[in-house]
């Protein structure tokens, strides 16, 4: 049997892969998408859907115990984790059927199995049905990455789990240690603190969220601490240990010295690390760096002409919206297009209660960069909607070019704040200024108008804030 030649071959079913599939095809190419899994990857699976979908179980019932002060009186509340599990699996389910879908109707061939990268431009589907091979003109890489597991003594020890773990557990754990205070560690500690377990996150950084702004990030931790988490900053876990009744101790140095924290299950939220050993990217000289991410141009194109890769396996941004945006590019290059990305305009999300979104620079990056700079802020318990909503937390936050007052960049804490940032994406796409937002009408009541509110503010006009 002939070997079959595709215009495109992609390798990786996850938001990168499938999202340039679909690209490519509309573009005329004939697409072979190989996928081991799920289709839909990571964020489909084992990320950002089921970890939202357990986060809104959460917030439900949440919200059912503290009914009284809205004039709801429930008794006899209880959380169902396995139904919750159930509930999260039927999601994920239908969601990975509409991509299967997406695939077919856009006449994309999938196959099944890992694939493998051999000379003469073909690659080797291993697994599913049997081995097979497929020749190709160009190719995508974005076989995403997996929870990094730190080397830690003890840290592959029974009772240490990654996220992959987390999402199937039976039970609500009573205590919770988060190695890890990112976005993957705070959403976790967010879920399971609500849940009722007793949660510390230790992180070695100065502050949790690492690379976001101080202000925001400060806030974030405020609002879990005042929920119960603990979290102990400036903290590098040394071992992992057992300790009496079956608990796990974990030990930190800190700046007091060491520590010791005991917790039923640890949870290592470090970080991910590229999936990119193991498929013969570096046997076809595609060029990695130290940390194993393939090496890309502004085109999202290897070391290797025609040749490209998206997502995780690139390690820019660790992002499933990073990943379907670099996915397109991609595809239009490899379909003789010529496009790029901008990083810049990229939001960033962190979800629980409060979320905390962010675009472009924060207020320090921007005094770096810019030199001076306007700052608007509008907090949320000034803003009527919220207060309806039973929201106290967070605020919004401007940063501005002071002489053009071009926006630069946007902080969000509070409730939708993952909704709301796009108004200020959009905004900074369209080149638009404070002035733009301030002089936009916003609804009333909504929570966009502290939006309005904090450009107001940048220009020294604010209207609904005492100063």
């Amino acid at each position: 049997m002939a070997m079959r030649q595709f215009d495109l071959a992609i390798i990786g079913g996850g938001p990168g892969g499938y999202v340039a599939a679909i690209r490519a095809s509309q573009l005329g190419l004939r697409v072979a998408l190989i996928e081991r899994d799920g289709l839909g990857g990571t964020c489909t699976h084992r990320g950002c859907i089921p970890t939202k979908a357990l986060l809104r179980s959460a917030e439900v019932y949440k919200l059912a115990r503290a009914g009284e002060e809205f004039g709801v009186r429930a008794d006899g509340v209880r959380f169902d984790l396995k139904a919750a599990m159930a509930r999260k699996d039927s999601i994920v389910s239908r969601l990975a059927k509409g991509i299967e879908f997406l695939m077919a109707s856009n006449g994309v061939e999938v196959l099944r199995g890992e694939g493998h990268l051999r000379p003469g431009r073909t690659v080797e589907v291993r697994g599913g049905e049997g081995a097979s091979e497929i020749r190709f003109g160009k190719l995508i890489i974005a076989t995403g990455s997996a929870p990094m597991m730190l080397p830690i003594p003890g840290a592959g020890s029974q009772g240490v789990i990654t996220s992959d773990e987390a999402l199937r557990l039976d039970e609500v754990p009573e205590s919770l240690i988060v190695i890890g205070g990112g976005a993957v560690g705070l959403e976790f500690a967010a879920l399971f603190g609500d849940l009722g377990s007793r949660v510390t996150v230790l992180e070695m950084m100065p502050q949790v969220l690492p690379g976001e702004d101080r202000e925001a990030a400060e806030a974030m931790a405020k609002a879990l601490r005042r929920r119960g988490i603990a979290i102990e900053v400036e903290s590098r876990v040394s071992s992992i240990g057992d300790g009496p009744d079956g608990l796990k101790i974990v030990r930190a140095v800190g700046k007091g010295g060491e520590r010791a924290f005991e917790g039923q299950l640890v949870l290592m939220a470090a970080g991910r690390v590229p999936n990119t050993k193991g498929f013969g990217f570096e046997e076809a000289g595609i060029a990695l760096d130290r940390g194993g991410r393939i090496i890309v141009n502004d085109r999202m194109e290897t070391s290797v002409p025609g040749i490209y890769a998206v997502g995780d396996a690139v390690g820019r941004q660790m992002l499933a919206h990073s990943a379907m945006a670099e996915g397109i590019v991609a595809a239009e290059n490899a379909a003789g297009l010529d496009s790029r990305i901008d990083y810049a305009l990229i939001p960033r999300c962190v979800y629980g209660e409060p979320e905390l979104a962010s675009v472009g620079l924060s207020e320090a990056e921007a005094r770096e960069t810019h030199g001076k700079i306007l700052v608007g802020r509008f907090p949320m318990l000034a803003n009527g909607r919220a207060l309806t909503l039973g929201e106290r937390e967070g605020f919004v936050k401007l940063v501005a070019d002071a002489e053009y007052k071009a926006l630069l960049g946007a902080q969000i804490v509070g409730p939708n704040a993952s909704e709301l940032i796009h108004e200020i994406a959009v905004a900074m796409r369209s080149e638009c200024t404070l002035e733009c937002l301030a002089e936009a009408i916003h609804a009333h009541p909504t929570l966009a108008e502290a939006i309005k509110e904090a450009a107001l503010d940048g220009l020294g006009r604010a209207l609904h804030m005492h100063r």
